[in-house]
């Protein structure tokens, strides 16, 4: 973290505070961190841009109301802040979980998803505020995959000599 009271520090209390929300399922609060201007824009892993405020707060309300438990764990943070406006990247460990699949069961089984995100704040006189939230899911590869191209890459019969 950075030093108290910079505007970095600013900014990444409010990127807190966006997530925070989500993971209480807090749509209130979620809505007072976005700007109050339809400019804003989204992109949830996987789905088309979404723009405007009612558009982007209405997929919020979707995903709050179909996620029964949510918890972000954010590494890889970087801030950087020029002229009133802040880009911040970060990698989203997700952990979900939605509703239980028998009756008597608390919670679906749990899933982990890896995302990185872009989260574009600007400042306001109510604070640092969400212009824009990108988030793309982080397609890796086993070292079995890795072995399998390889494999795939040397051809059938390829002993990485020239053909006869």
């Amino acid at each position: 973290m950075t030093t108290p009271g910079t505007e970095t520090e600013e900014v990444e209390l409010a990127n807190t505070a966006f997530y925070e929300a989500m993971e209480h399922g807090d749509f209130d609060v979620l809505s007072g961190l976005w700007l109050d201007e339809e400019g804003v824009s989204c992109v949830h892993p996987g789905w088309p841009v979404l723009t405007g405020r009612g558009e982007v707060l209405r997929s919020y309300a979707l995903i709050m109301a179909n996620t029964e438990y949510i918890q972000f764990f954010l590494t890889d943070v970087t801030v950087e802040v020029s002229a009133g406006t802040a880009v911040l990247t970060c990698t989203e460990n997700i952990l979900s979980g939605g509703p239980a699949p028998e009756e008597g069961d608390e919670l679906g089984p749990l899933v982990g998803q890896l995302v990185v995100a872009t989260n574009v704040f600007r400042r306001t006189s109510d604070g640092w505020k969400l212009w824009s939230h990108h988030a793309s899911p982080v397609l890796t590869e086993t070292e079995a995959d890795d072995e399998q191209a390889e494999d795939e890459d040397a051809g059938p019969g390829d002993s990485g000599g020239s053909p006869a």
